[in-house]
């Protein structure tokens, strides 16, 4: 993994780290609250925008490390030299989507201008929203940022999720103390 990708996977970690503590707590709040028959109006609505942005970043997350999901085996039963061509068609079909999305995304932006929440009117709905132009473009950096490696074990043949299983059987294996 290239420096630059090393830290916008750290950056990933970070703000999806940070968002999930959040989501917990806001939740947890709102139970306590109601649990002290004091409900707060803006839970739903909060909670909600929380868990799509950590959603969209965390599919980026998926994306920079190839744990979205897909269809290796389809893939590397394509004879070389067709199967460098389709990995890269179906790069372009994926990332082709991605940049349709977060365009998408900035008109429905320009369409929300001057929106607010309902239940905390202070807060722009143009800043919740703007995680679909923003989750779509992380989208695309990460699966450029992938595409070599994920190109190179495709091209020689090599499943992705045939080397995680192993490496996870490796794993447990060295923890059990068994040597390979």
């Amino acid at each position: 993994m290239s420096r630059f990708a090393k830290i916008v996977d750290q950056m990933l970690v970070w703000f999806i780290l940070i968002q999930m503590v959040a989501l917990t707590a806001v939740v947890i709040y709102a139970v306590i609250a109601r649990l002290m028959g004091d409900s707060v109006s803006w839970y739903d609505e909060i909670a909600a925008i929380q868990l799509s942005w950590l959603t969209y970043y965390g599919g980026a997350y998926a994306a920079l490390h190839r744990r979205h999901i897909g269809f290796d085996s389809v893939l590397l039963s394509i004879p070389m030299p067709l199967r460098g061509y389709a990995v890269c068609f179906a790069e372009a079909v994926v990332i082709g989507f991605f940049i349709l999305l977060a365009y998408t995304g900035y008109q429905v932006l320009v369409v929300l201008e001057g929106e607010y929440l309902v239940s905390l009117t202070w807060i722009p709905i143009q800043l919740t929203q703007s995680v679909i132009p923003i989750g779509a473009a992380l989208f695309v950096l990460c699966e450029i940022l992938s595409f070599p490696h994920y190109f190179d074990q495709c091209r020689r043949g090599i499943s992705l999720e045939q080397t995680e299983i192993d490496e996870e059987v490796e794993t447990e294996l060295a923890k059990a103390g068994v040597k390979t």
